[in-house]
């Protein structure tokens, strides 16, 4: 596991200085392109019934899950076979591709200087880019609204959860994460289209948050008390809200975001033209405002060191230990 942390660490310290790298090579756009290619193929060969549509997104996870893990595996391999030092290198930058830190702080410091400008409209079409709900009627308080949610959200499903199965796996653990997390992103809806296809995708993304989730909130209760925010109120708020979404996870680090900075989130939002009822997190002590935005980033960021500190140690402690028992 002290490979794993190293590892970590390196692609964690990449992200922090150059966020995540895109284009069309990230493994990321991959594995969408591989969601995508799946999903067509077996919607043309599944009826569409709950039974056949449900099925069809079964088959969909263990053959995206097959292939991304296949490849990655055999590259990994191949690699090692030719040498020790590339293949060290190629972890490093998958681990770093994993993580999505720095470009969240980008992304939603976008929809703040747009608000900063006065532009709601642009605010707007910032904030569209990094959540799902219909953004295009959104008052300024729902646009910092908007962003702080995903902001918090995303600790979680962005840096604390990929950190947490590299730990364990190595950069392998990341990408199965994130291949998860990406079939939630494009199938796991509760329209129409997939209420039935995603729900396998779904559930198994709930599975594989629930550890994560739980774990980033106390940490971000943590860092509420290093950053002099209300470290005591993130946890009441945490504690009492946790559950105040669909998601099992969602309103972990939500309610714990909302009661350190004394702020109420969630609420209804608007899916796809539809009308969604969704009860309040956090008690509304005063009125979000722009500058919310900058203090949900720096929760990011250090509710991610101190997951990075207690993993690494974590690791490094254990791999001593197990060391020691089989000296025994």
């Amino acid at each position: 596991m002290k490979k794993n942390v190293i590892i970590m660490l390196l692609g964690f310290f990449l992200d922090m200085l150059f966020g995540d790298p895109h284009g069309n090579f990230h493994p990321i756009c991959g594995i969408g392109n591989i969601i995508s290619k799946t999903e067509y193929i077996l919607r043309n060969y599944f009826d569409k019934t709950k039974k056949e549509e449900e099925k069809a997104g079964m088959f969909l996870v263990i053959i995206v899950l097959t292939i991304t893990l296949t490849i990655t595996a055999l590259l990994l391999f191949l690699i090692r076979i030719l040498s020790k030092g590339a293949v060290f290198l190629i972890e490093i930058i998958l681990c770093w591709y994993m993580i999505a830190m720095k470009s969240l702080k980008k992304e939603s410091m976008a929809v703040y200087k747009e608000l900063k400008k006065g532009d709601l409209k642009n605010a707007r079409k910032a904030v569209s880019r990094i959540v799902g709900r219909d953004t295009q009627n959104l008052t300024q308080q729902g646009v910092i609204k908007a962003t702080i949610e995903t902001v918090a959200e995303n600790t979680s499903d962005g840096v604390v959860a990929p950190l947490f199965y590299m730990t364990f796996f190595g950069a392998l653990g990341g990408v199965f994460y994130k291949t998860i997390n990406t079939m939630d992103s494009m199938i796991g809806y509760k329209n129409e289209k997939y209420i039935y296809f995603g729900k396998c995708a779904a559930i198994l993304d709930d599975i594989v948050n629930y550890i994560p989730a739980r774990l980033s909130a106390i940490f971000m209760c943590c860092a509420a008390a290093l950053l002099g925010y209300d470290s005591k109120n993130s946890f009441k708020i945490w504690i009492r809200d946790k559950r105040k979404h669909a998601s099992p996870n969602s309103a972990q680090t939500e309610a714990a975001c909302a009661g350190a900075l004394a702020i109420q989130l969630a609420g209804d939002a608007w899916y796809f033209g539809k009308k969604y009822t969704k009860p309040f997190i956090g008690d509304k002590k005063r009125n979000v405002e722009i500058e919310d935005i900058k203090r949900a980033n720096k929760l990011l960021y250090v509710t991610s060191a101190i997951a990075i500190a207690v993993f690494s140690i974590f690791a490094v402690l254990a791999e001593n230990k197990w060391k020691k028992g089989r000296k025994i």
